[in-house]
């Protein structure tokens, strides 16, 4: 089997892993059908050491992670796509779970969340784990794909 049926396959259980994607393909197929997989993070092979080990870290500590260039691909291909308004997915969710969605599809950490909307760390922590919790998602990339997908970051 490939890397994406054994990312499916490794994150299909009740309590699965965190699944770091390392390849040298930077094809967009392949990115989107990671992540679509399960995978919390997607880097390149040809990532510099350092940035392997830390986003080790990231992923293990419950966070997500794409390489640069393949962020930037992904937020050019979700942003191209038809905008879907008033989207079911987000009916739930309060204007300022909404806010900080949008915020963690700009690539903002918890930390520059909390500074742009003038509240704590742990408040925003809060609000992420509603987020997550609200729209079924795994981790922050799931979130910030659904979030493009569903035309959220067209407003």
């Amino acid at each position: 089997m490939d890397g994406i049926e054994a990312t499916r396959q490794i994150t299909g259980g009740p309590h699965p892993p965190k699944v770091l994607i390392l390849t040298t393909f930077e094809l967009d197929e392949y990115v989107f059908s990671a992540l679509q997989a399960g995978a919390s993070g997607f880097l390149l092979k040809r990532s510099p050491p350092e940035q392997l080990v830390e986003a080790i870290r990231t992923v293990a500590a419950g966070e997500a992670l794409l390489s640069p260039s393949v962020t930037r691909r992904l937020i050019e291909a979700f942003s191209s796509r038809p905008s879907r308004r008033d989207n079911p997915r987000f009916a739930d969710m309060t204007d300022r779970e909404r806010e900080v969605l949008v915020a963690i599809a700009r690539g903002l950490s918890n930390e520059e969340l909390a500074e742009e909307l003038f509240i704590s760390e742990n408040t925003v922590k809060t609000h992420v784990k509603r987020v997550l919790a609200k729209l079924g998602a795994r981790d922050r990339v799931q979130a910030v794909v659904m979030a493009y997908e569903g035309g959220l970051m067209d407003r």
